[in-house]
């Protein structure tokens, strides 16, 4: 019996990946109104935009206001 467990060769490990470009992050995104973070709209939507946590914010306020 042989003392090599597997037959098939070790392979190297891969390559990390490059770094993200930040000029390749998308379409330019609108300011949220309140705080001026980034939002998940594009610059040409309509309309008031929020980032994610002034969203959800606005939502319990809303909820909580009855």
């Amino acid at each position: 019996m042989s003392d090599d467990y597997c037959a098939t060769p070790a392979l190297p490990a891969p390559a990390p990946a490059p770094a993200p470009d930040p000029t390749d992050a998308g379409p330019p995104f609108a300011e949220c109104v309140l705080c001026r973070k980034p939002t998940e709209y594009p610059e040409s939507y309509k309309g008031i935009t929020l980032c994610p946590v002034c969203e959800w914010q606005e939502a319990q306020r809303t909820a909580c206001s009855g």
